[in-house]
């Protein structure tokens, strides 16, 4: 009984903390003027954990850069643009993988939020690598909409949870 306990525990702390997000792309819907850029960016960098922004107004992109070891969950990130009265298009998410395996309906966890492959090419993920969160309020309702069409293959798809998400990687 012991071993098997310990075996379940070596193999659940391997699932664990093989990631680590580092860098951020969000793509902001609804900014029209700079000062609708200034509101987002002002919430964004209020977020601790962020070290700095980077803006891309011709994209209405902001580039964030996350502190050495912070934990970063990407719903805060949304809950910040939609303080500031928008909405999220796209969040593209870098993290830094210890040699995480990758294949459909796969999941790894990380400051207790679990991540699930979809679309993704089976193989073994090392070193920094983009990431686009897929589900509903991180990506474009027409995007969400033919995605959920998928909710056979990938049935967690269905379900909106805080500390669960989908990614694909780029």
């Amino acid at each position: 009984m012991k071993k098997i306990l310990i075996s379940s525990i070596i193999l659940f702390a391997s699932v664990i903390a093989n990631a680590q997000i580092t860098k951020a792309e969000l793509t902001a819907t609804g900014l029209t003027c700079s000062m609708c850029s200034k509101a987002t960016y002002k919430q964004l960098t209020s977020i601790p954990e962020v070290e700095k922004v980077e803006t891309d107004l011709n994209k209405t992109a902001f580039i964030l850069h996350f502190k050495s070891g912070s934990t970063v969950n990407p719903g805060d990130l949304k809950k910040k643009v939609e303080d500031a009265g928008f909405s999220v298009g796209e969040l593209v998410v870098v993290f830094n993988f210890n040699n995480q395996k990758a294949e459909n309906n796969s999941s790894f966890t990380q400051d207790n939020i679990t991540y699930t492959f979809m679309d993704t090419k089976p193989g073994v993920l090392a070193g920094e690598v983009k990431v686009q969160i897929l589900d509903k309020g991180f990506v474009v309702e027409k995007e969400y909409k033919k995605l959920s069409k998928l909710s056979k293959q990938y049935p967690s798809y269905a379900t909106i949870n805080n500390n669960l998400y989908h990614i694909k990687t780029l």
